[in-house]
């Protein structure tokens, strides 16, 4: 019995064709869909209803989207019948080693080549906050990183950066330039009007302390802004 008092239906009294465990193990990890991952991760559902069927409710609850549910709490996933909090802890566990290990592949890769290796270093750290935080990574000559380096938070559209603090910083970590970011998290890319007056105002500072910024990157769990890349860094 779960906590709601309605029988549990665990993997092994599931049709053969319904058991992802299974699955798994003779065609792989890739073969299985998202709801059948998630699924394993539940291990029962309930009297009404298979945990894969579980597993599709959650998704619908996200959009269909493991970015959206990874910014589901534990709150809100424990209002789902037949999630208690075990069940949800352990999805948000497995969420978090997910992000976890894109961050470490990241890491792997120090040069920044591109916007887009600023996104995959940054996308699993801030896309999916509902406030905003500003960053800068701090990087060598051949665009090694030396540090990442969270130097503001603020409301849900809004943070407050000092130019101060960030070129003081790069200068005592012995940066040779750097590139900025920071996330929407209304998901909208477009650079507010702060955006671009705080961009143009770090760009022509570090211009000054021979300490080039190179980019300032809009970050969303979707996708990203690169002033670089639109060719309005500095406002050019």
């Amino acid at each position: 019995m779960d906590t709601n008092g309605s029988t549990t239906l665990t993997m092994r009294h599931w049709a053969p064709d319904d058991r992802p465990r299974e699955r798994l193990m003779a065609k792989g990890a890739s073969a299985l869909s998202d709801a059948e991952l998630i699924a394993i991760l539940i291990g029962s559902g309930s009297r009404e209803e298979s945990a894969v069927d579980l597993a599709r409710r959650i998704l619908g609850k996200a959009n269909h989207s493991l970015a959206e549910l990874g910014k589901l709490t534990l709150a809100e996933l424990t209002q789902f019948k037949g999630m208690g909090e075990a069940k949800s802890v352990n999805l948000l566990a497995a969420l978090e080693l997910s992000r976890r290990r894109r961050m470490a592949e990241v890491r792997e890769r120090q040069n920044i080549r591109s916007s887009k290796d600023v996104f995959d270093f940054f996308c699993e750290k801030i896309g999916d906050l509902n406030y905003e935080e500003f960053w800068a990574l701090y990087l060598t000559r051949s665009n090694q990183i030396i540090l990442a380096d969270k130097l503001g938070e603020g409301g849900f559209n809004s943070t407050v950066v000092d130019p101060k603090k960030l070129f003081v910083r790069a200068l005592h970590h012995h940066a040779s330039c750097l590139i900025v970011a920071h996330n929407h998290p209304s998901g909208n890319l477009s650079p507010s009007n702060e955006d671009i007056r705080i961009t143009r105002k770090l760009v022509a500072t570090g211009k000054n302390l021979d300490l080039p910024v190179l980019d300032h990157i809009i970050v969303t769990s979707a996708g990203y802004y690169s002033f670089a890349d639109e060719g309005i860094l500095g406002g050019e």
